[in-house]
């Protein structure tokens, strides 16, 4: 492991935990949940190819921890991070792992993605390459470049989108060969709630990314309006739910989401009661959790409406 000057301040930490910090394994269900849903969604349409399924899987969640470590790499650079930052992997300002070794990672992370689609577009539509790149792209641009996406109040939108709503319809689509106004209406909600995650990040460091010269959606509305727009994106993610159920475009069995609805109250209380990030902290691991079990209780509905 690549250490730069700082390594010998570093806490002797082993050096695989090191590594699976900068990969942010809290964030990586905002990749692993949509796949999944996508694909149960996918099963009511005809059988499941299975390969397809793992390289989709496995791709996306190269592509969320490569994301994760430009993140690392550029808030350094930029001198956003330090090693009292909370949220972080902290491998470079905490454990002295040297810039351009993480920087290195990423795009070695990013290379096995692209073979993976590779032979996911061989064996669907060479179109998706194309959707594959633009979405590479956005996740190295989110804090890559002159002008980072993250730093704007445009990251949740992006986040979304690429993270939330794309991942679900491409599960979708090489599985069935098409995409439905029902796989785009099962995706919002998931959308929605990716998008939380991102701006539950910005509410917590919005004293640092103020420092840092961000303009993101939490610094332009402010902490207690950005807790508002947080409470109405889990309340549209539940609400989606409820509202395909009673048009009987779905099975009721998804209304097993509401089993998660303690997270997101827990995580408006944190953040209205939190003043520094360390306090505000779990309100973001409360967030990610919601993303996490809602996307599996829709799954899980999908899975059970299918077999009964």
């Amino acid at each position: 492991m690549q250490m730069h000057a700082n390594s010998e301040s570093a806490p002797n930490k082993p050096s695989w935990k090191v590594w699976w910090e900068l990969t942010r394994p809290h964030t990586l269900t905002a990749s692993f949940v949509p796949v999944l849903i996508g694909t149960a969604l996918a099963l009511h349409y005809g059988k499941i190819h299975i390969p397809l399924f793992l390289s989709m899987m496995a791709a996306c969640l190269l592509i969320q921890a490569a994301t994760n470590m430009f993140n690392e790499y550029y808030d350094y650079k930029r001198g956003i991070d330090t090693e009292h930052s909370v949220g972080i992997g902290g491998a470079i300002v905490r454990e002295g792992v040297a810039p351009k070794t993480v920087l290195a990672i990423a795009f070695s992370l990013y290379g096995l993605a692209m073979l993976l689609g590779i032979y996911i577009c061989g064996e669907t539509s060479w179109w998706l390459c194309l959707i594959g790149l633009i979405g590479m792209a956005v996740g190295y641009l989110y804090t890559g470049g002159p002008y980072p996406i993250s730093a704007t109040p445009f990251g949740e939108i992006f986040a979304g989108f690429f993270m939330g709503m794309l991942f679900i319809l491409i599960s979708f689509y090489i599985q069935t060969g098409e995409v439905t106004m029902l796989s785009v209406l099962i995706s919002l909600p998931i959308t929605l709630l990716v998008g939380a995650i991102l701006l539950s990040n910005s509410i917590r460091d919005i004293d640092e990314d103020t420092l840092g010269g961000r303009k993101t959606l939490a610094i332009l509305v402010g902490k207690k309006n950005a807790i508002y727009v947080l409470a109405s994106m889990f309340i549209m993610a539940y609400a989606i739910i409820t509202v395909l159920v009673i048009m009987q475009l779905v099975s009721p069995w998804l209304l097993l989401v509401y089993l998660s609805i303690a997270l997101p109250i827990k995580s408006i209380k944190i953040f209205s009661a939190g003043q520094t990030p360390k306090e505000m902290a779990p309100a973001m691991g409360a967030t990610a959790k919601t993303n996490t079990i809602f996307g599996f209780l829709q799954a899980l509905g999908l899975l059970i409406s299918y077999f009964i």
